[in-house]
Parts: structure tokens; sequence; C-alpha cells
């Protein structure tokens, strides 16, 4: 259930705006707060989902209660109303951090969809805090090869800037490992990142996937949705197998890209986006270029770093500390005690043929933990880790 705060003086224009939403959907849950501190003192107490406030109020107005908000709770979207008088400052207020402003009295379908908006926003920006927590201890990069060295050290130069980074190699290698440091180390860390599997969305969809759609722009559009560039506004979205994006919507990237604005399908309206882009493949686009299959223009726009990824035959000295980082994680998350390797069973490992690369060796290891004995040995590999 949606928890929506409203925080407005006038008990009438407090009283329809509760009235609308109560009745718009069981799913909201409304509180309502008659001035900015007592608004304030619900918001440290609780969390809320959304918070609608009136700017000019005694004892403390909407402009204050936004900056206050900002810092204890950022990711509340906040929608101001504003009187005919105070529109300069409900725009300064987007300025501020505000989500969006309403105008007194307020239009129905325009107070509707802006909260349906954000709070499509809030559940976003929240999913992606939540699996961020788990990113930083997830994606590491294990290896002090001399390859892995030089991406490791590309990474520190490139992540404080914005410049927009190619990241290419083999299926498995990692290359969403590589787009993760670049956020974390990047001035956008605090901000969202948002990843899109371009390979695992039909072609017919990823337009409405990537700008978000309005109702009624195709059958299934029931309502209004922002879509992944919007969620991504101020952090990072990271395009992956952008090789098996259609045409029509590489056109849409490449506006996105020149002009830092998107159209959402089925509506002709601007909405500007702060947005870096990462992007990965496993094609030669330069093939694809040639081929018809992936715009000239919107490769070299993206290509301004170029980072490869390289496949781990091609660093094999670092398969011994992947199997003990593999060892130790794999055994945690299944309550057992770590597992080792004789020497001779690294050994064969290094020598395997991965064509999987790293994904495939953690399932290798992960199968030798739990059919091999106390320590792996070089007959487990053999009877257990073969292709």
């Amino acid at each position: 259930m949606a928890k929506i705060l409203i925080i407005e003086d006038e008990a009438a224009i407090r009283r329809v705006l509760g009235k609308i939403l109560r009745e718009e959907s069981n799913n909201y849950k409304v509180t309502e707060a008659e001035d900015g501190l007592e608004g304030l003192e619900l918001l440290k107490n609780e969390d809320y989902d959304l918070v609608l406030c009136d700017i000019k109020m005694p004892k403390m107005d909407g402009v204050e209660v936004l900056e206050a908000v900002k810092k204890i709770k950022p990711e509340i979207p906040m929608v101001m109303i504003s009187g005919h008088g105070d529109l300069d400052t409900a725009v300064n207020t987007m300025r501020l951090g505000a989500f969006d402003y309403i105008s007194k009295p307020p239009d129905l379908n325009r107070l509707l969809n802006t909260v349906r908006i954000a709070l499509d926003r809030k559940e976003l920006v929240v999913e992606n805090k939540r699996l961020k927590k788990k990113v930083s201890k997830n994606y590491e990069m294990i290896g002090d090869s001399n390859e892995i060295s030089q991406i490791k050290d590309m990474i520190e130069k490139v992540a404080p800037t914005d410049a927009r980074v190619l990241i290419t190699g083999p299926n498995g290698t990692g290359k969403e490992l590589v787009a993760h440091w670049l956020h974390q180390k990047s001035g956008r860390s605090n901000g969202p990142m948002i990843e899109v599997n371009c390979a695992a969305i039909p072609s017919e969809l990823i337009e409405s996937e990537l700008f978000g759609h309005v109702k009624g722009a195709f059958t299934s559009a029931v309502k209004d949705r922002a879509g992944k560039f919007e969620a991504a506004n101020g952090g990072t979205i990271f395009l992956d197998e952008i090789g098996d994006m259609s045409l029509a919507a590489q056109a849409k990237v490449l506006r996105a890209l020149q002009e830092n604005k998107i159209q959402r399908v089925g509506n002709d309206k601007d909405i500007k986006v702060d947005v870096r882009i990462v992007a990965a493949t496993n094609k030669n686009l330069k093939k694809e270029i040639a081929e018809g299959n992936f715009r000239e223009d919107l490769y070299h726009r993206l290509a301004v770093i170029l980072i490869k990824v390289p496949s781990l035959n091609d660093r094999r000295e670092d398969i011994p500390m992947l199997i003990d980082y593999f060892s130790k994680k794999i055994s945690g998350e299944q309550g057992t005690g770590q597992k080792t390797f004789s020497p001779k069973a690294i050994s064969l490992l290094q020598a395997y043929d991965w064509t999987g690369n790293i994904r495939e060796l953690r399932n290798v290891v992960e199968r030798l933990i739990i059919l091999g004995g106390e320590t792996v040995s070089e007959e487990d590999v053999k009877s257990f880790a073969s292709k």
C-alpha cells in the first residue's frame, strides 16, 4: 500500500486532495498534516512513498520542508502545490529536487497522473538501492593479471568523468562488473544505476521499456509508465547487449544522447534526462554496421571510451584466485565449510578451454564443491568437471 502525506494549511484543499486520492485507489493510505512543522515531524518518524506539499504555509513553508526532506529522506518524491502567485517559486523547487508541482485548484487528471508517475519512480529508485547494496558485495573484479590490471587502471581514470563507455567481450567474461565499477567510482554513485538487457526484451517492447509510455499508447498500456531512462535520471543506465537493439530504438537512444531528451511512447512531449550511458556487447559492432544492423552514428556516440574484457582463456593466471573466491562464496551461500582444491586440480582447471568464461568456471566450482571430496582432487576434476 502506497503511503501518501499531504501537507496543506488550507483545510478545504487538504480534504479535497485526500478525498480524490482515497477514491482513486484502495492501495493509497493518505495522511494529512496542516502545516510544515507537523508534516516534517511525521516524515521523521514514518516512511512515506510520496509527499504533496503546499508552498505557502505558516510556521514552515514548503521550500523549507523540501530542503529538510531532501537531507533526511532524499528518495521520497515531493510534489509541490502552488497557488497562482507561487509559480516562479514552484519552478525553483524543481531545481531543489521536487518531483513536480501542481497548481491550485488541482486538475484531477494531472494530479492523479503525477501521483502515479511519482510512485512508479519511487518504486524503481528503492528497488535499485536495494540491489545496489548487493552489488557492492557481489560485483567484485577478481584477478591481478596484466589484462585485469589494465581494466582497473582504465576504470580509475574514466569513472570520475561522464564519458560514455562501450564494453566489449565474449559472454560470461564479466562486462557487467566493469559497468558497476564505473558507476560506483563515479560522481553519480549516489544516484541510481539501471540495467537493461536489450537481448531479453522483445523488439516491440524495447522502446516502452527504455522511454516509458502513456496510457493508451498500445493495447496493454493501461496507465502512464516511466521508462528506464527516467528512472536512471541523475545516475547511470547500463545498456547490456546493445548490439541486439532494434534500429528504431537505436534512433531514439541516439536522440537521447544528442539532446538529453526523451519522449514516451504515444506522446510527443520532451522529457529532459541527465543520464550517463554505459553500453556492452558481445558482438562485433563494426561488422553489424557493415551489415546494416547497427547505426554507425550511434556507435561513435557510445564508443568514446572502449574497454575490452578478455576471455578467461586469455587470463589463466587469475584462475586460482577465482577458484578460491568462488569456493568461499558458494560455501557461504550453502552454509558448508569451505573446500580446498589440490594444486593438481587447480592446474587441470587452468588448462581447460573455458568457452563459457567466468560464468562457466563458477558453475564448475559449484559442481565440484557439491560432488567432490573434502579436498577437491585431480580425479574429482576429471570426473565432475568434464564438458
